[in-house]
Order: structure tokens, then sequence, then C-alpha cells
């Protein structure tokens, strides 16, 4: 068995570091909302496959997990789990990049509101999705 508390200390601090990318959404700090708006989907994603008995991967991507193990998850996440999939892809993808940038890309600069409000809102929408799961350890799917 997994450890429940565990799973329910993950939802809870990605929920509370929405606070932090507020506060850095204030002072315009876009490539820094990229970057921990990623830790935050990452923590929340973890959480529910801990809360489904599913082994935890040390990667930053948990989407092939979620398709390799579609049918231990809870069905309510069925519903939008090609988004937290997609979600999971994506902000991956920026995550070194948004946190150290290249030799020809400069994060600060580089990433924009833009960027900044599609990870806030995306990191709202997972942890909004999988919270009650999470907490309310919402029920299986039948395999």
């Amino acid at each position: 068995m997994r450890n429940q508390k565990l799973a329910e200390d993950y939802i809870t601090r990605a929920e509370k570091r929405i606070f932090a990318l507020k506060a850095l959404i204030k002072v315009q700090a876009w490539a820094d909302v990229v970057r921990e708006a990623q830790e935050c989907v990452e923590l929340a994603l973890k959480s529910l496959l801990r809360t489904a008995n599913i082994e935890v991967p040390r990667v930053h991507d948990v989407s092939d997990i979620f398709i390799a193990h579609k049918s231990l998850l809870p069905k309510a996440v069925l519903k939008d789990l090609s988004q937290l999939i997609e979600i999971s892809r994506r902000m991956r993808r920026d995550r070194e990049l948004a946190f150290y940038g290249t030799e020809d890309l400069t994060p600060s600069e580089f990433y924009k509101e833009d960027d900044a409000q599609k990870a806030f809102t995306d990191t709202e929408f997972v942890v909004k999705v999988v919270k009650p799961l999470v907490l309310g350890k919402g029920k299986r799917a039948e395999g």
C-alpha cells in the first residue's frame, strides 16, 4: 500500500504553491512562473499516481505512466486525462529552459506574460481536477 499521507502532502503543497505563482506574476517574473508552475503540476500529478497505487517514477513528465496505467486511475479523471497528459508534456519541455536558458536563449527575455498566464491557468486546472480525487480518494476505474 502506498503512503496516502504523502499523496495528500503533494497535492496540498501544489495548491499552496499557486500563491507563489501569483507573487511571481505580480513582479512579472514570467520565466519563473513557467518553471514553478511545472513543479506544481508535477507534484499534483504524482499525488494522483500515489492515490491510485501506481509507482511514482523519478521523472518530471508522468504522462507515459498515466497512459500505461489508465485502468488504475479514478474514473473521474478519465474525462480530463488527455488534457492532463498534454499539460504535463508541454510543461516538462519548458522546465529547464525556463530555469537555465541556453547560450542563445535568456529565460527572462524569452518567456512572456502569455506564457506565464498559460502555465498558471494550466496549473490551476490540474490542481482543481486532482485535489478532490486525492483528498476524497476517488473511485478507481474497473480494469
